[in-house]
Parts: structure tokens; C-alpha cells; sequence
């Protein structure tokens, strides 16, 4: 049995997020993420403005009137939600935190795609495969996904998306949507092969810019599946508040570190390098030919993700 509580907050984000779906997303879904091809449907008779490449000449032959080929889209299709569900998740400076702003970006996909009759699967990952629900049809399904991304309690605490890209090439063999939803934190130590960093690291420390996924594995899932990196960020991780001296403990590592933040050269410093980590990310990114987008806990995220998907749509139709 579900708790009541628990049925209460999925129920609270099945509803904000249905109507998003409703007035805009799910018909942007339809049209950013298209199915592999065209299967034929049933011919009709020619009309002014028809495509002369599609007129069927056995059948106008025998009727002596031009008739044409209608085809319909493959579309059934399969979404895999990667999401991080590591320590440094928890965190939120405002009314939500970064894994509910997580689960809240799955459920707008997950019944987007339900709309769009595909299916929905799930990787929930830390620096080890934690849960994988393999893709199906319907809102229960959905539902399903949300609370997962929502409650589940993971065994470990770190990041390794090296890991879960490789479980998904493993388990996913035909082409599928696959959406990473992480804060892509990773510990400049597991970026060296385990050696031990000179300095802690704080979750509003650094922010290492794919430290865990090589170029080669993304290019790899990439080729493969038609990945999407949703980025979910918090402000504080990106700069720091004047809130004097600080003592902050890492959410995966458990390791603390002291900070004045009254030092107005500190927090400028801070602020600086964390650009300079997202410049290198998103440029990481582009470099795969991976579509990326930042969402933070302090900023609604339905104009963001309506943005993304128009300017996907825009570069898919130029291509």
C-alpha cells in the first residue's frame, strides 16, 4: 500500500504537469521527436496540390483518374528517462529541490510521449544502475515512473554517467529518445581514475563538467539513440549568497568545507569559474551533437522547455 502523502504529491504533479501537456507540449513532443519512417496507408484520388511523386500509376491505369499513395508515420516510438538520483539531488535553495524538479521534467515527457502513443522506460542511476523499468504504454505505467523518480532511495550517493550510458546501450538496443536528467556534478577525483582530489569538493563547490562520461561513450549512446540532456541546476550552485562564513557538507562524498561568502572577491571567483564549467559543458555537448538544456529550481521551466522544443523543431526542418 501506497502511503496517502505519497499518492498526494504524485497526484499534485500529474496535475500540473497534465495541462502543460495538454495546451502545448505534447503536440511540440509530436513534432520534435519523429518516428523512424512512413508506412502506407490507402490511396484516394488526386487533388489539386498533391505531389506528382505520389500518384499511384497502377491504380490510376485502371480507374483512368489519377489516384494517390497516403502514408502514415511509424510512430510508436520509446522514451527512456536516464535520471541521476545521486546525493547532490537532494539539494534545493528554494521551495523545490532539484529531484523534484526532476521529477516534475519526466512526468511532462513521460505523458507527452503516452499521448503520442509511445512508450515510457526508466534508469534511475547514482555511481551504480539503482533501478530500471522497462518501457511501456499508460498513465498508470507513468505514474509509476513519477513516484520512482520521486521516492526512491538509492544505496549509494555518487555520480558515475559513464555507467548509465553503457546500461543503456545494453539494454536498449533499437533506437530510442533518450533523455538524461543529472545536475552533471561529478568529483574531479573519479575524473582521474580515483585519485584523491587536493581540495574538497562541495556540491556548491564545483561543477565538472561531464566528468564521468567520456566523449567516446556519449558519441556512442548519441549514434545510437537520439539523446537529450536536460540540465537541473540550482542558483546557489552557480553563485554564491552573502551569508557570511558557511560550512557545507558534499552530498555524495559526505566531505565538508568552510567558506566565507561575505568575501565579495570569493564569491566573484566562484561565480566566474562555475561560468566558465558551464561554458565547458554545454561546448562538450555541441561537440557530440547532443541537445542540451539548463533548467533551474528557481525559475519556471515551462517557457524553457516550450523554447527548446522550437528551436529542435527550427534546426530539424533546416536540416
Amino acid at each position: 500500500m501506497i502511503p496517502r502523502e505519497i499518492l498526494k504529491k504524485i497526484r499534485q504533479i500529474e496535475i500540473r504537469t497534465n495541462r502543460l501537456v495538454s495546451e502545448s507540449l505534447a503536440g511540440q513532443y509530436h513534432s520534435v521527436f519523429k518516428g523512424q519512417g512512413m508506412n502506407f496507408d490507402e490511396v484516394r484520388e488526386y487533388q489539386p496540390g498533391d505531389e506528382v511523386r505520389s500518384i499511384d500509376w497502377n491504380v490510376t491505369a485502371r480507374m483512368n483518374h489519377p489516384f494517390v499513395k497516403k502514408f502514415v508515420e511509424e510512430r510508436e516510438l520509446t522514451l527512456l528517462l536516464v535520471v541521476d538520483v545521486s546525493g547532490s539531488g537532494l539539494f534545493g535553495s528554494r521551495d523545490q529541490s532539484k529531484r523534484e524538479l526532476a521529477a516534475e521534467i519526466a512526468s511532462v515527457l513521460a505523458f507527452s510521449a503516452i499521448r503520442n502513443n509511445d512508450k515510457v522506460g526508466l534508469i534511475l542511476f547514482t555511481d551504480q544502475i539503482e533501478k530500471f523499468i522497462p518501457p511501456r504504454k499508460g498513465r498508470r505505467h507513468v505514474l509509476r515512473v513519477i513516484r520512482e523518480v520521486l521516492f526512491f532511495e538509492p544505496r549509494r550517493r555518487g555520480t558515475d554517467l559513464n555507467h548509465a550510458l553503457e546500461f543503456l546501450l545494453r539494454v536498449t538496443p533499437h533506437r530510442a529518445i533518450a533523455v538524461v536528467v543529472s545536475d552533471f556534478l561529478g568529483s574531479p577525483a573519479q575524473a582521474r581514475g580515483g585519485e584523491r582530489p587536493g581540495r574538497v569538493r562541495s556540491q556548491m563547490m564545483l561543477l565538472e563538467s561531464l566528468a564521468q562520461a567520456s566523449l567516446t561513450m556519449l558519441r556512442q549512446a548519441n549514434r545510437r539513440h537520439d539523446l537529450v540532456a536536460v540540465q537541473i541546476a540550482d542558483r546557489h550552485e552557480l553563485e554564491l549568497p552573502p551569508l557570511g562564513r558557511l560550512v557545507l557538507q558534499d552530498a555524495e562524498t559526505g566531505e565538508i568545507v568552510e567558506i566565507n561568502t561575505a568575501d565579495d572577491r570569493k564569491r566573484a571567483a566562484f561565480a566566474e569559474r562555475q561560468a566558465r564549467a558551464q561554458a565547458d559543458l554545454h561546448r562538450l555537448f555541441r561537440s557530440v551533437g547532443i541537445d542540451a538544456i539548463q533548467l533551474r529550481t528557481d525559475r519556471p521551466y515551462a517557457i524553457e522547455l516550450a523554447r527548446f522544443f522550437e528551436n529542435r523543431e527550427r534546426r530539424r526542418l533546416r536540416g
